[in-house]
């Protein structure tokens, strides 16, 4: 173990029972390739050196696992690297990144089925399979996520309320263990593994092959409409008045309205297309009808548009854009509803390519929790007030609609989400730290939640609080059991579990 591994970060489709023997690891196995590099969370807001890994192959993986063994040092699982946090982080240990192994196995047209390696991304697999007119259930806000990543996250869409979970989706997983043996899970077979590994972001082994329902679409294009919303409440009757007509639903919040007008903002609502409603879906479901522009507004190449961001990334030029959106989102709900492709309306966060680097080199974290239909209004109205008082207004505020899910350590509930992005600053970080306990215990005291793959704020006796005794406890005795050494761990991992 080198000098640098031992630092510790200062801010840190065949079913079976059986057991796979592991090959790799012994003399001549093959090695992956390696690197030395600082390894960080999308966020920019924490990072660490780390030796990485980039196998090709489940024998490159398992001889990577082998080493790391071999040398007593930890191994932290990452995909493409877009958890806002530190769940892919690794200080003092090692990284393995499998975006090399990014092969398409199969797709089942009949089903709808598709069979992929863990480092296909959305991207990969969006692109494969709507030319078929398919397209996958759930999706994140990006097109870059690893289906590993997102299932080990359990990512969720802007149709959690009404397709589940992207673990929903998930059909049936091969798991690398610690001890180099593959294991299958589906809901019937190894099924404690299957609704821990789903979720338990990558602590319990490392995805080999994952089987993924898709959804038949008849078109690449949505049917999207605006609604312009006053306050929180007029926001969740909105959405409540549609979730069962509409397919898609996703609400942004102007984070700086105050009064009467707290939580004020605009919900986008998404429809899919009849068969025979678009005259032409040969056309639309193509590839390149999906391509994001090239610029905004037709002036702007969108690699540059972070530059022109960055001068408004305080609280003046936010408040401002905030309130611009909220007039010109009362105009759009006024016009009738157009259409969209599939790609536009859910990738939003890569319009802006590298939009983080607008809040700069100190970057930002995303607070994001998930509370009942019984306590949400009154507790978002509360995190949105305390942000006033506190004087830490979040410059973005994301709100969605929930379902529950069968997974172990879920972040899913009956209810609602809320995502605010706060900008990371050497100065504001203790504040801002401060500031996000304060709003945990206020998230907790309402019955709520956090989603891994966005937390970096989270302390152990908070984590704790999320889940029902009985959850915990049979994930951290299946940790023990299927990682007896501990050789799986990040430091979202260490922070919280240990």
């Amino acid at each position: 173990m080198s000098a640098a591994e031992r630092t510790t970060d200062p801010q840190s489709l065949a079913l079976g029972r059986q057991m796979r023997r592991p090959s790799g690891g012994e003399p001549g196995a093959p090695r992956a390739a390696t690197s030395f590099e600082h390894v960080e969370g999308w966020g920019m807001a924490v990072g660490a050196p780390s030796r990485v890994y980039r196998p090709r192959n489940v024998e490159e993986l398992r001889a990577s696992l082998a080493e790391c063994r071999s040398d007593g040092v930890t191994l932290g699982p990452r995909g493409s690297g877009c958890s806002y946090g530190d769940a892919s982080v690794n200080a003092g240990g090692r990284v393995i990144d499998t975006t090399g192994m990014a092969r398409i196995l199969g797709f089942d047209r009949a089903r709808g089925i598709a069979e992929l390696e863990p480092g296909v991304t959305i991207k990969d697999l969006w692109q494969r399979i709507l030319p078929l007119g398919f397209w996958p259930r759930v999706v994140s806000g990006t097109m870059f996520p690893t289906v590993a990543g997102a299932a080990a996250m359990n990512i969720h869409g802007k149709n959690n309320y009404a397709v589940g979970t992207f673990g929903d989706a998930v059909r049936e997983f091969d798991l690398l263990l610690a001890s180099g043996e593959i294991l299958t899970a589906t809901r019937e077979q190894n099924a404690d593994i299957f609704h821990a590994a789903i979720g338990g972001f990558g602590m319990l082994g490392l995805f080999t092959r994952v089987v993924l329902e898709t959804k038949q679409v008849h078109s690449g294009e949505l049917e999207v409409g605006a609604v312009s919303v006053r306050n929180l409440r007029a926001m969740m009757a909105a959405f409540e008045a549609r979730t069962s007509s509409a397919d898609y639903l996703v609400g942004w919040i102007d984070c700086f309205g105050k009064g009467d007008q707290l939580g004020r903002g605009l919900i986008h609502v998404g429809r899919y297309l009849a068969p025979g409603e678009d005259p032409k879906p040969e056309d639309t479901l193509t590839v390149a009808h999906q391509e994001l522009p090239s610029r905004i507004l037709g002036l702007f190449p969108k690699s540059e548009v972070w530059r022109l961001l960055g001068p408004f990334c305080n609280d003046r030029g936010m408040a401002l854009i905030n309130f611009s959106k909220v007039m010109a989102g009362r105009m759009e709900a006024r016009c009738a509803p157009y259409r969209q492709s599939h790609a536009g309306f859910a990738f939003l966060l890569d319009y802006v390519p590298n939009w983080k680097w607008a809040y700069g080199r100190g970057g930002l974290i995303q607070y994001q929790s998930f509370l009942p239909k019984e306590t949400a209004h009154e507790v978002y109205s509360e995190l949105l007030k305390h942000c006033h008082w506190r004087g830490i207004v979040p410059y973005l505020g994301v709100f969605k609609r929930h379902r529950p899910d069968p997974f172990l350590l879920t972040h899913a509930v009956d209810g609602w989400s809320f995502a605010m992005d706060f900008k990371v600053t050497p100065s504001n970080r203790e504040a801002l730290w401060k500031h996000c306990r304060e709003l945990t215990d206020i998230v907790l005291s309402g019955g709520g939640r956090f989603y891994f793959a966005k937390d970096l704020v989270l302390e152990p006796d908070q984590a704790r609080r999320m889940y029902a005794p009985a959850n915990l406890d049979a994930f951290l005795a299946l940790k023990q059991r299927l990682d007896p050494n501990g050789l799986f761990a990040t430091n979202l991992w260490r922070r919280l579990f240990t």
